[in-house]
């Protein structure tokens, strides 16, 4: 004979017939035993126990979204229990039926408890020992929803939390009499208040069907690759089937030897042909429908749902986009005010976030990319990225890098979890040294002191004493600062000239008669920080491109001046809203003036001839007539390379160099006969023409004459200068006077369309290779506590 799980066999029976005394009593006069009226003392008891349920909404998978031929299409998905809420019209009724017929053939009759199977249960539990059923549908929903409020407890701390949830799972579906009596009286109560529609359609919502799958439609969907509504008889009867014991009744483990494909999943298929003669018995099949579903071998087809970003990267190439958009939910107040609150919203709270990614134009900048820059080359630690950002609005269109995304420590060559793209919050990247792209900000603190675009500077190679140099914001100090050109260039140039050329010594003399820290702070204005968050150095090799910084902060502050000085915060999510359609507002990209209007056109009007003629990026133009700017950046040895262009419609940043180390690419072989340095001209012509076909672009924002100066007419952009031609040096000398804004005058027609990869072959021997400052090397500073040499010079 089995032992008694309560002392005494007296005890127990006194126990169960009072149990049973109050289910009769219950269930003969269910409004007055919970009114009390009329009760025994055992009814009373019973009355006593709380009798509201909170149910809340279950777990629910989130899911975001990008845009693919004007069509909203989920990219991945983020859970803690594959779950998706449906209706019971997205439900078989060839499942519901089988679920009633098999757990519970009394549901629609019962008053939310099945008393006599429940006093089965208890009596079988408490005299043998084993765990066992008889409870209503009604109850097991009850359990299952209560178990789930367990699941979202909290603790102070990891193991606070464990202990917390286990003390809940024990109250939630420990075996005693007390719980039991518990569950029925809330079973009750949710009879009462809920319809039997309702009742079986969240309790088929919150069933487990095995390891983090969870109801009726993610069950449907993984085991069959359908939706709960498309399930044939057998595969609802097999889902019926698994939810009476999902750890030994799943059939995705093939290999199982005692549930697997060999045995055609023996035992569940044992318990499906139970679940189906159910359905017979209570007539609710025909008899030739019982043999053919009988006949009817068990064939999985395993659909996952990948949870994270696994998904957007091998589908899409967007695995480093949508570890952006998490991270953005992460940080975000509006998602819970703490980190473990917006981690616990994204993976249960069944969210659909609509994102800004544009999957055409990230397939375009992946192939462009990958085309130029490989996952992997001997002797260097090459990196590649590509961003394009919306002026006006920060909304981030694409993202993609030469490396694979992975999750895992040992993702293997050309695999990485670094977003080279982001911040080291959004991606943990350390940035890289800009070289000559941070130009721009001492051009913009130029013209807002007072200066023009005709002025001449002197650009002889020199060597700044530190005291030569104003800072208000730190103390100067240190070694003289020796500046170099890449290549031979007149003593002096005008400032239109020298921005077009890059050309170090002209931006030096140009910073040594304004304030550094005024230079600092412009950049910052236009959204620049360093990839960790700090500020900006402000010595005097800063100038030149030393701060490291990430491809979408640059990318942001040239969309500033694409938007005449106002600069936008970079954003990726569009909308979001809840599983019952509640919307939920992400905090909106900020929008700020980072210099006036007249300084931003006038930067904008000076860029353009970057892209032309002697300017270091007319190999990239693409010839057609989209108004557009750019500027180019390398630092010593090119170890970093950069490109960023701009239209008024986007800015689009192109980084390629070292991820660690400091290994010279200026004559490092690339795809396409480029080398380190020119790649990065085939990729962004391949950018350009793609992006001003689809997003085109505007008037720029005017320049103001003043600020011109007595300077030459700025060549157009829109067609491309001979790139061969010489210096622009001498070319100040005529021009529009300061009374006017000069028109674009037309120029040569741009290299034969031959690709991108023609653009980028014209420009691999020119070698260009940057200028030395004395700051030593500039390795890259992207990777987990990356970080780079105390300063480099840049050249072009």
């Amino acid at each position: 004979m089995r032992a008694l799980r309560w002392p005494g066999a007296l005890l127990s029976f006194v126990a169960i017939s009072g149990l049973a005394g109050m289910l009769v009593a219950v269930a003969v006069t269910p409004a007055v035993a919970v009114a009390g009226e009329g009760t025994s003392g055992a009814v009373a008891f019973f009355e006593d126990l709380p009798s509201y349920l909170d149910i809340q909404a279950p777990q629910q998978v989130s899911s975001v979204y990008a845009t693919q031929g004007g069509q909203q299409v989920k990219i991945a998905s983020f859970y803690s229990e594959n779950r998706t809420d449906v209706t019971s019209n997205a439900m078989a009724d060839t499942l519901k039926q089988a679920a009633i017929d098999t757990e519970d053939p009394r549901f629609r009759q019962e008053g939310g408890i099945d008393v006599l199977g429940t006093i089965r249960g208890v009596a079988a539990t408490v005299v043998g020992g084993d765990v066992q059923g008889g409870s209503s549908i009604t109850q097991q929903y009850v359990k299952n929803v209560l178990v789930q409020q367990c699941e979202e407890l909290t603790g102070k701390d990891a193991a606070d939390t464990q202990k917390k949830i286990a003390a809940c799972y024990q109250d939630a579906a420990g075996v005693t009499p007390q719980r039991k009596l518990q569950e029925m009286r809330y079973a009750i109560a949710v009879d009462k208040k809920y319809s039997k529609d309702q009742i079986l359609t969240g309790y088929l919502n919150l069933v487990g069907l095995g390891g983090r799958v969870y109801g009726a439609e993610a069950g449907a969907e993984y085991y069959f690759g359908v939706h709960a509504k498309d399930l044939s008889l057998p595969q609802s009867a097999t889902l019926v089937a698994i939810l009476n014991n999902p750890s030994n009744l799943r059939i995705d483990q093939p290999n199982d030897k005692d549930n697997g494909q060999a045995n055609g999943y023996a035992l569940t298929k044992d318990r499906r042909d139970y679940v189906l003669q159910r359905m017979y018995v209570h007539h609710d099949i025909s008899k030739a429908q019982l043999d053919q579903a009988k006949a009817t071998p068990i064939t999985p087809k395993i659909t996952d749902t990948a949870n994270g970003c696994s998904a957007a990267a091998s589908t899409y190439d967007a695995g480093y986009f949508c570890d952006y958009v998490r991270n953005q939910v992460l940080q975000d107040p509006a998602f819970g005010k703490t980190a473990a609150d917006r981690i616990e919203t994204l993976d249960t709270k069944g969210l659909e976030i609509h994102t800004s990614l544009d999957l055409d134009l990230q397939a375009q900048a992946q192939s462009a990319l990958s085309s130029y820059v490989p996952a992997t080359m001997d002797g260097v630690d090459v990196g590649g990225t590509n961003v394009t950002v919306e002026p006006g609005t920060g909304r981030v269109l694409s993202m993609v890098q030469n490396t694979s995304y992975t999750q895992s420590d040992n993702g293997g060559a050309g695999a990485t979890a670094i977003n080279y793209n982001a911040d080291t919050a959004y991606g943990n990247s350390g940035g890289f040294q800009t070289g000559s792209t941070y130009k721009v900000f001492t051009l913009a603190e130029w013209l807002a002191s007072g200066h023009t675009l005709s002025e001449s500077v002197n650009t002889t190679e020199h060597t700044f004493p530190q005291s030569e140099f104003t800072n208000s914001c730190v103390r100067l100090g240190g070694d003289p600062w020796k500046v170099a050109n890449a290549e031979s260039v007149p003593a002096s140039m005008t400032v239109q000239a020298a921005t077009s050329e890059s050309i170090n010594t002209a931006f030096g003399a140009m910073a040594k008669q304004l304030d550094l820290c005024k230079i600092k702070e412009t950049a910052q204005a236009m959204g620049i920080h360093q990839a960790d968050g700090s500020a900006p150095d402000s010595n005097p090799a800063s100038v030149l491109g030393t701060n490291n910084l990430s491809p979408i902060d640059l990318a942001e502050a040239y969309a500033g001046f694409a938007n005449g000085g106002i600069v936008c915060t970079p954003t990726v999510i569009d909308s979001v809203k809840e599983a019952d359609g509640t919307s939920i507002t992400p905090s909106p990209s900020s929008c700020t003036r980072g210099v006036s209007q007249e300084v931003a056109g006038t930067v904008d009007y000076a860029l353009q001839g970057v892209l032309t003629g002697a300017g270091t990026a007319a190999t990239a133009n693409p010839g057609d007539s989209v108004p557009k700017f750019a500027k180019t950046g390398t630092t010593d040895g090119d170890v970093q390379n950069w490109l960023v262009t701009s239209t008024t419609k986007y800015t689009n940043a192109t980084w390629i160099g070292n991820v660690q180390g400091n290994v010279g690419l200026a004559n490092v072989p690339f795809p396409h006969g480029t080398t380190g340095y020119s790649a990065k001209f085939g990729v962004g012509r391949s950018m350009m023409t793609y992006l001003d076909q689809t997003l085109s672009g505007g008037a720029l924002p005017a320049p103001d004459p003043a600020m011109i100066g007595s300077v030459a007419k700025a060549p157009s952009p829109s067609s491309s200068g001979d790139s061969t031609a010489g210096s622009a040096a001498g070319s100040a000398s005529s021009g529009q006077g300061a009374g006017s804004t000069p028109s674009a005058p037309s120029t040569p027609a741009a290299p034969a369309a031959g690709g991108a990869g023609a653009g980028a072959g014209a420009a691999a021997g020119s070698g260009s290779g940057s200028g030395s400052t004395g700051g030593g090397a500039s390795g890259g500073g992207s990777g987990k506590g990356g970080t780079t040499g105390p300063g480099s010079g840049s050249g072009k």
